[in-house]
């Protein structure tokens, strides 16, 4: 999108670039005597370095309570690899009966810049109809920048991928000590087409693993992982808004699940109480699917088995919620084995980053399972060096995981200036 025909408003700072900008914002500060106050409120994918850079004609607050607008930002990734960004302007105050919503698009080959760029001009469109209301209206004007050549928009119909995307990407990682060494190499390929109405996606992931460890007593220790998988999966929206059915197969391979080779086929079902439309803002899905899979192992399990067939079945409730007070995601999950209702696996997940009350922030995560089903684990004891080395996955009833946190800010409530001095430095001082 920031290179197609784009209206741009408010930009004359932007566009003359970051030292004209915070000279332009200060004079429209020193000529209107009131600047507008904005809470920038983005929890990722956003650079605020680079926004209070290049959008520098109003005040960046602290606190929502101090701001004459909440700018609430939430994003999502796009089929084309991009991501779309939803701009939402809650007015407070004197402008609490102004309210409106913008989306942004990047495309997947767009550079770090050009997101960031179309970003800061989206969020500085936005802004518009609270500047008109300020003294400091009259600074401002609108520009057209028409797409370069005279082209014109891409239509669908004229994508000769028909929507594809694909992707590839391998790395390898050495790290090495005097009495320690180790070498870990990864690989992905995948494939991806999306529709309004149709999800193809395939995708193929390897990690292999390789440490050495020289003991005190001159012996030598060696450790190897390797995890491989091959995932396709079709979703097929089902209805405008609420419904979505979905076809899955796996193929994976995992030394510490003992699994030499799983190969899995499901389906599924899920509602969304909630429009699709309105997922980076709320969600609340209900998801059921069934599916069977082969197993062959490496080593016999518990059970005696060296491979079988297992059939099972998974019912889960996930709700996402991000809003002006902050953001809350939770999460319940069942599933069991067909053929013995005993085996199965409890899931619960919650986790809270709420603004309480003025500068201070509570949050909360937490998960915990209830373990039933590892027919994988292979029979006999775990060796020292397996359970330290984390080589095979151990016998357990129960997994958790609690965090607890809070933050409180308290000071000036402006929050413009960036100072990036030293904070790229990569090198180190000392041992």
């Amino acid at each position: 999108m920031t290179r197609l025909l784009t209206i741009t408003a408010l930009l004359i700072c932007t566009s003359a670039g970051p030292a004209a900008a915070q000279d332009q914002g200060a004079a429209v500060a020193a000529q209107s005597g009131q600047v507008l106050r904005v809470f920038f409120d983005c929890s990722s994918q956003c650079d605020f370095n680079n926004i209070r850079q290049n959008v520098a004609f109003v005040d960046y607050v602290r606190d929502q309570s101090d701001a004459d607008v909440h700018v609430l930002v939430t994003n999502r990734g796009t089929a084309s690899g991009g991501r779309e960004y939803t701009f939402q302007y809650i007015g407070l105050g004197q402008f609490k009966d102004i309210q409106q919503r913008l989306l942004y698009a990047s495309s997947g080959t767009d550079t770090e810049d050009d997101q960031r760029r179309g970003v800061s001009r989206t969020f500085s469109l936005g802004l518009a109809p609270f500047l008109l209301r300020t003294p400091s209206a009259a600074q401002f004007s609108m520009r057209h920048t028409p797409p370069s050549g005279g082209a014109t928009p891409a239509q669908a119909q004229d994508d000769p991928w028909d929507f594809w995307i694909f992707r590839m990407g391998a790395s390898t990682e050495l790290n090495g000590e005097e009495r320690q060494n180790s070498q870990r190499y990864r690989v992905n390929l995948s494939a991806n087409r999306t529709t309004d109405r149709w999800k193809f996606s395939v995708s193929s992931n390897g990690d292999f693993n390789n440490n050495e460890f020289t003991l005190s007593d001159g012996r030598v220790v060696t450790s190897s992982t390797k995890n491989w998988d091959v995932t396709g999966s079709t979703i097929k929206s089902l209805g405008e808004d609420h419904w979505g059915g979905l076809l899955r197969m796996q193929v994976r391979s995992s030394t510490q699940s003992n699994e030499r080779i799983d190969a899995r086929l499901s389906s599924g079902i899920e509602y969304d109480v909630y429009p699709y439309a309105q997922s980076t803002e709320r969600s609340l899905v209900i998801q059921y699917s069934v599916g069977s899979a082969w197993v062959s192992y490496f080593q016999p399990t518990l059970f005696g088995k060296t491979e079988e067939t297992l059939g099972d079945h998974r019912l889960a409730a996930i709700l996402a919620l991000r809003q002006p007070w902050g953001s809350w995601r939770a999460s319940a999950a069942y599933s069991a084995f067909l053929h013995d209702a005993s085996r199965y696996n409890l899931d619960f997940f919650a986790d809270a980053d709420v603004r309480l009350f003025r500068g201070f922030s509570l949050n909360v995560e937490g998960s915990y399972s209830r373990v039933r089903d590892q027919l994988y684990l292979p029979a006999g004891a775990a060796s020292d060096e397996e359970i330290l080395l984390r080589l095979r996955r151990l016998a357990t009833g129960y997994r958790y995981r609690v965090l607890v946190g809070f933050s409180y800010q308290f000071g000036s409530i402006y929050n413009n200036v960036v100072n990036p001095r030293w904070s790229s430095t990569t090198g180190r001082f000392g041992g």
